[in-house]
């Protein structure tokens, strides 16, 4: 891994977050036996082997995510999490001891319990509130980008095409056909339009009114702000997996709150990213701790609507991927969201409460009890309806993989903020990031398709088109 420029924050004189990572464990909470407390803890060398935290809204799952990546820096493993609310961008500074949580440290006998800041740098797609994220159009692919437009089989198909024209224009000769970003796409789509009839033999039909639907869902996506995503330079996957000078890993924080109101795309994006980390990262096989986790909130949006082949390439990277040292963690209200070929992958389980208001809740408990290995001392589909906030189920991976017994445990409080940062304290962690800030900040326009299609379009361009046509078909005539 490399070094990073992102701030390591103030210590806190009687706060080491090392005391939270011993011997390869990361400590998560504590469980009560009899009238003893004993810890809970997230095995380091286990931890690729993927993870579930779920529960209702209002249980806690943010304050988890917040301690499970604490947990993580500390042992020297960087983090990406998505922040939906904005609660967990407080992990950037210095936590409290307000009266709650060093009650729950006494509560569970952390006598250690003190407070630090995290060290994070701060993305958002939208460029306001983190370094901006970007993938080229012919990054992302007409697979998921077909999934982002809604589009039916037929129209998929039409927008394979453009990939593929473009593709075989660069193959030609011409370097520039390159799909970086939607006005390069809108412009392939065009010309292909036009083209229809000299393109047929070659890649099939492409009917005018496909063209009009792709054309009018592309604009649908530049009015929702995708426009600000797709272009250079396209985000280095690998600058997620930097440490600070001090050893803990960077949390990379994902500023969620706006592209919420986009669900598809933010879906999409984090795909896409699970989709990058496969194909960059090489193969390590099992490490004594993972290279890099991934903390995936409101997961069900990944699979809501999705076509079997996106579900076959969610299920594939998240089978496959552990062996490239990432861990990924899904996160949603309830473990039915997350479909059974991908749910029986993630060993690592932290079941937050559920209510039972309809026979549908119901069933969907006792299908949530009945994932965790039995503890014979508790009652789990009870359990579940009585956890109190920050109180869960937990079960993690020990030994040679087998799921430890199911116990009822208390979420260790964090070290640091609970709730969100000032706008004036994001933008100083923003400032102190700047390696990516220089790297990230400027939107880079270079000669692509949307050029080249315009350059082909004018007088001159079509008097050398018509030659290279010629020429082509001379030598055609030849062979």
């Amino acid at each position: 891994m490399s070094q990073s420029a992102a701030p390591a924050g103030p210590h806190d004189e009687t706060a080491d977050p090392t005391d939270y990572v011993q011997n390869g464990l990361i400590l998560i909470g504590a469980s009560k036996s009899g009238r003893q407390f004993a810890p809970e803890m997230i095995e380091l060398a286990l931890a690729n082997r993927h993870g579930l935290v779920t529960g209702a809204t209002g249980t806690g799952k943010t304050v988890t995510l917040q301690v499970i990546a604490e947990g993580f820096s500390a042992a020297g493993v960087p983090v990406f999490a998505a922040d939906i609310k904005g609660d967990l961008s407080g992990i950037g500074v210095k936590g409290e001891k307000k009266t709650h949580l060093v009650k729950r440290a006494e509560e569970i006998g952390l006598t250690a319990y003190g407070n630090i800041a995290f060290p994070v740098s701060f993305w958002d797609i939208f460029g306001e509130n983190g370094n901006p994220v970007r993938a080229t159009v012919h990054e992302m692919g007409p697979l998921l980008l077909s999934r982002l437009l809604d589009l039916t089989e037929p129209q998929e198909g039409v927008l394979n095409i453009a990939f593929r024209w473009a593709e075989d224009e660069r193959e030609a000769g011409d370097e520039n056909m390159i799909i970086d970003d939607l006005k390069d796409l809108r412009a392939i789509i065009d010309e292909m339009g036009k083209r229809a009839a000299s393109l047929r033999s070659k890649y099939g039909n492409i009917a005018p009114a496909t063209v009009g639907v792709i054309q009018r869902r592309l604009l649908v996506l530049e009015e929702q702000g995708a426009d600000l995503f797709f272009g250079k330079p396209a985000l280095d996957i690998l600058d997620f997996v930097k440490l600070a000078p001090d050893g803990r890993g960077v949390i990379n924080i994902l500023a969620a709150e706006k592209l919420m109101n986009t669900p598809k795309l933010y879906a999409t994006f984090l795909l896409w990213m699970l989709a990058e980390l496969f194909e960059k990262l090489p193969e390590v096989g099992d490490l004594p701790k993972p290279k890099l986790v991934f903390l995936f909130d409101e997961a069900h949006l990944l699979f809501d609507g999705a076509s079997k082949a996106v579900l076959d390439q969610i299920e594939r990277v998240t089978r496959l991927i552990r062996s490239k040292g990432v861990g990924v963690y899904y996160v949603t209200q309830s473990p039915g969201d997350v479909p059974d070929k991908i749910s029986a992958q993630l060993g690592n389980r932290i079941q937050h409460a559920l209510r039972a208001f309809t026979p549908k809740e119901q069933k969907a408990i006792r299908a949530a009890a009945e994932t965790f290995r039995a503890n014979p001392d508790l009652d789990t589909e009870r359990a579940i309806q009585e956890l109190k906030v920050g109180e869960a189920l937990v079960s993690f991976l020990h030994n040679k993989g087998e799921p430890s017994m199911v116990q009822r445990t208390l979420i260790r409080p964090p070290m640091s903020r609970v709730g969100p940062l000032t706008q004036d304290e994001r933008h100083a962690l923003m400032a102190a990031d700047n390696a990516n800030q220089q790297k990230y900040k400027e939107l880079i326009d270079e000669e692509s398709a949307f050029e080249r299609l315009a350059d082909r379009n004018t007088v001159v361009g079509k008097a050398k088109e018509g030659v290279k046509t010629a020429f082509s078909n001379i030598f055609k005539w030849t062979k």
